[in-house]
């Protein structure tokens, strides 16, 4: 049996990758529905060769539909995806617009498979850096429960979208010329630099992405008394985000036997051998499937504390491959 699927936003980073992964992942599909804005539409994508032109997305660009796969923002989800359920299709969305909403599964199908089921119609993929720490800590969290959570990430480019990326790659080469750098996406320039935030500031110098990490996470893991502290940096990297890692659990967990749990876990592919100066780096992590973890450490001021190093490409688990990965939860 194939079935039906829109990808709302296709034309964006997170959208392209979701229809390479559709491909490279074997889907069964008898139809594709590109949707973008007006801009976009008339554009031609391609899927197993044949070129799809990119549609105007609208209320009723989902009549037919058994999948929406969104990745066009907040208030696109929040305007379309009740269009898109009312039509009968079941809506993947990869926007923070429903990660909030109690009503409405987080899922990591490697964490919580069985939320999937749970949905009304509309189902929330965690945002990317939470999707890549929780594939990590699962196995260690049924191992010895995690208490508290202690995490830096720091997150590339690609996490503010194809235009992002593309204003890096802009700024580099305006260095090479010898030429003013452009700063037009973030709110500095990014090259040859570290920036401490990420999404808006609201009322005491709180982020909001904080809020959508630790909600996400509480719900993912369905631990509310879990304790997280995030400090989150854009840093000059293209693709793929790195998290550097300390927990504390109710029982203690040797490095030794971190390395057994992560090494048998799915999702998760295990380079620690700093000796021969293997550890997981974003080059290397971009375009792959799994997360990579490394530097696995036990902390010596902290009887029952544990310290990692996790990669991943946002772009592909932090984003894309998690949601195709729950449309096949539901198509099994």
């Amino acid at each position: 049996m194939g079935y039906r699927v829109a990808i709302v936003g296709a034309t964006g980073a997170v959208g392209g990758e979701m229809l390479k992964v559709l491909e490279e992942r074997s889907f069964p599909i008898d139809e594709v529905r590109l949707l973008a804005s007006h801009r976009s539409a008339g554009r031609e994508l391609f899927f197993k060769g044949t070129a799809i032109k990119v549609e105007e997305l609208a209320a009723s660009s989902f009549s037919g539909m058994d999948f929406a796969l969104f990745s066009a923002g907040a208030s696109i989800s929040r305007e379309f995806a009740p269009p898109a359920v009312a039509a009968g299709a079941t809506v993947i969305d990869n926007s923070s617009a429903f990660r909030m909403d109690p009503q409405v599964p987080l899922v990591v199908p490697e964490v919580n498979p069985e939320d999937a089921l749970a949905s009304h119609g509309i189902i929330a993929n965690p945002n990317c850096t939470t999707i890549i720490l929780v594939v990590a800590l699962k196995p260690l969290h049924d191992y010895g429960k995690i208490k508290r959570v202690t995490v830096s990430t720091y997150q590339s480019a690609s996490g503010a979208g194809a235009r992002a990326m593309e204003e890096l790659e802009r700024q580099a080469r305006a260095w090479i010329a010898g030429e003013p750098i452009p700063v037009e996406h973030f709110p500095h320039q990014l090259l040859f630099n570290l920036i401490p935030h990420i999404d808006s500031v609201m009322e005491g110098g709180l982020v909001s992405w904080f809020l959508g990490f630790l909600v996400s996470w509480f719900l993912g893991l369905h631990e509310p008394d879990l304790i997280v502290s995030p400090t989150c940096v854009r840093v000059p990297v293209m693709r793929a985000h790195s998290e550097a890692v300390f927990i504390e659990t109710d029982r203690k967990i040797a490095a030794a036997k971190a390395r057994e749990l992560l090494a048998e876990a799915a999702g998760v592919s295990l380079i620690d051998d700093t000796a021969e100066k293997r550890y997981p780096m974003p080059l290397f992590a971009a375009g792959q499937d799994d997360c990579f973890v490394g530097r696995i450490r036990e902390d010596l001021g902290v009887e029952k504390g544990l310290s990692f190093w996790v990669v991943g490409d946002q772009l592909r688990k932090g984003a894309a491959l998690n949601a195709i990965q729950i449309a096949e939860l539901l198509v099994s």
